[in-house]
C-alpha cells in the first residue's frame, strides 16, 4: 500500500490508499514537515526487518524490529496447526498471509482470496477482515458498504477447503441481528460451548456514536438473537471525535467511538478490549472491559470497564493513534502478544500510513493484562518465543 496525500473521510470512516478517490465526504488532516523522514525510517524498518543476533548483549539473542509493515490498518492474526494466518485492511480486496514467523511477516506468503463485486452492498470500503476456523470450514469477516459509510455492514465468506489459500471463497451472507443498523469490526469467539459475535455500531440509523454490541450465534453466519449493548463511549477519552465540517449535511462535527473489540481470556476472567476516540484524532487508544468466566456474557452489568486506556500513543515510539489490535500467542505457548496499528507522525487520521506492529503481554498480579507502552520504531525486540531460525 502506498503513502497518500492527507487524507479525507467521513468521521468512523478509515480509507486507506486504495480508497481514497472514493470519498465523498471530505476533511483534510495537517500534514507535519517531519513526515518525509520519519515515513522513510517506517520504510526501512520494515523492509529491513527480519530476525537479526542482538549483537550489543553477546547474548545471540534472535530480535525484531516494528513496524512489522510499511502499511497495515485493523491488523489480525489467528493461529492454527502451527501457522499464523494474518489479515489487515486493504480497502479493496481480501488479502490473506500467512507465516509460522510474525517477525518475519514482511516476508509472508500471501494471496488475495476475495475481490468484492462492482457494485452492490458489498462491493466498498472493505475494512478489518478477519479470518476464523469453525465447525472445519474457513470463514472471513468483514465490514462492507455500496460506497456510503452509512450502508456500512458485517459479511461473512466461506470456504471448506482445508487450506484457506486454495479451494473456492463464497459469500455466505450479511451477518446482522433484527434492527439491521450500521456496523464494522465484527469477531467471533466461544465461551462455555457457546460462540458470540461482537462489533461495533450506531444505536439508531445516524452517526454520532459507536457502541459495542454483542449477540449469540447460532452458526457462523447467523446470530441468534438482537443485539446487547456493552459499552457506550463514557469518559472524556472515549470522546475525542472533532472534526471539521465544510458542509454540516455531511454529517455530524462530532463522533464518539468504541469499536474493535476483540477478546483475550486468561484464568477466570474475560478481557474485551476495544478501541475508543475517534480513529482520525491522536487520542485513539485502547480501553477495556472485563468479565468473571462464570458470568452471563449477554448481561452488560457482568462487565466492568476500566476508567482509563490500557494502552494510549506515545510520540517518543514513533507511536500515534495506537488501536485496533488482535492477540496472539508464542509459537511454544509460552508468552501473549498483542498486534495493533500506530501512525509513526501526528496528524495522519485513517490512512494507509498506520502500520501493524505487535509486542509482548505481561501479566499482573491481579490476573489483569499489563500492555506497557508501544515500543519505538526501530527498537530491537526479542522474537517470540520458539520461533524457528
Amino acid at each position: 500500500m502506498t503513502i497518500l496525500s492527507p487524507a479525507r473521510h467521513e468521521p468512523g470512516e478509515r480509507f486507506p490508499a486504495s480508497e481514497r478517490n472514493r470519498n465523498r465526504n471530505q476533511t483534510r488532516f495537517p500534514m507535519r514537515s517531519r513526515a518525509v523522514p520519519l515515513l522513510l525510517l517506517v520504510l526501512v524498518a520494515a523492509a529491513c526487518g527480519t530476525t537479526t543476533a542482538d549483537e550489543g548483549s553477546g547474548s545471540g539473542e534472535a530480535t525484531f524490529t516494528n513496524p512489522l509493515l510499511p502499511s497495515g490498518p485493523d491488523p489480525w492474526v489467528l493461529q492454527k496447526d502451527g501457522v499464523y494466518y494474518y489479515m489487515h485492511t486493504t480497502g479493496n480486496n481480501l488479502t490473506l498471509r500467512r507465516t509460522t514467523n510474525l517477525s518475519r511477516l514482511a516476508e509472508a506468503e500471501q494471496k488475495v482470496v476475495w475481490t468484492p463485486p462492482e457494485s452492490g452492498p458489498n462491493s466498498k470500503n472493505i475494512w478489518a477482515p478477519e479470518i476464523h476456523f469453525l465447525d472445519g470450514k474457513w470463514y472471513i469477516y468483514f465490514a462492507a458498504d455500496d460506497g456510503a459509510n452509512r450502508n456500512h455492514r458485517m459479511w461473512v465468506i466461506e470456504n471448506p477447503s482445508a487450506d484457506p489459500f486454495e479451494g473456492e471463497w463464497t459469500l455466505r451472507g450479511k451477518v446482522s441481528d433484527p434492527s439491521d443498523r450500521w456496523a464494522i469490526d465484527g469477531t467471533v469467539f466461544e465461551h462455555q460451548g457457546q460462540r458470540y459475535f461482537l462489533w461495533s455500531g450506531w444505536p439508531g440509523a445516524e452517526n454520532g456514536v459507536q457502541n459495542i454490541y454483542i449477540a449469540p450465534m447460532s452458526n457462523p453466519w447467523t446470530l441468534a438473537g438482537e443485539r446487547v449493548l456493552l459499552s457506550t463511549p463514557t469518559y472524556d477519552w472515549e470522546k475525542v471525535g472533532d472534526i471539521h465540517r465544510e458542509n454540516p449535511a455531511n454529517g455530524p462535527p462530532h463522533v464518539d467511538v468504541n469499536e474493535g473489540p476483540q477478546i483475550l481470556a486468561r484464568g477466570d476472567r474475560i478481557f474485551l478490549v476495544y478501541s475508543a476516540s475517534g480513529c482520525w484524532t491522536d487520542s485513539y487508544a485502547l480501553g477495556m472491559l472485563s468479565a468473571d468466566a462464570d458470568s452471563d456474557l449477554l448481561d452488560p452489568a457482568s462487565w466492568t470497564k476500566s476508567p482509563t486506556p490500557v494502552f494510549q500513543g506515545s510520540p517518543e515510539a514513533g507511536a500515534y493513534a495506537p488501536g485496533h489490535n488482535s492477540f496472539f500467542v508464542s509459537p511454544d505457548g509460552t508468552e501473549d502478544w498483542i498486534i495493533y496499528h500506530a501512525n509513526p507522525e501526528p496528524g495522519m487520521g485513517c490512512s494507509g500510513r498506520r502500520s501493524p506492529r505487535m509486542q509482548r503481554i505481561e501479566w499482573r498480579d491481579d490476573g489483569t493484562p499489563d500492555f506497557g507502552t508501544p515500543v519505538p520504531i526501530g527498537q530491537p525486540i526479542p522474537r517470540p518465543s520458539g520461533e524457528a531460525e
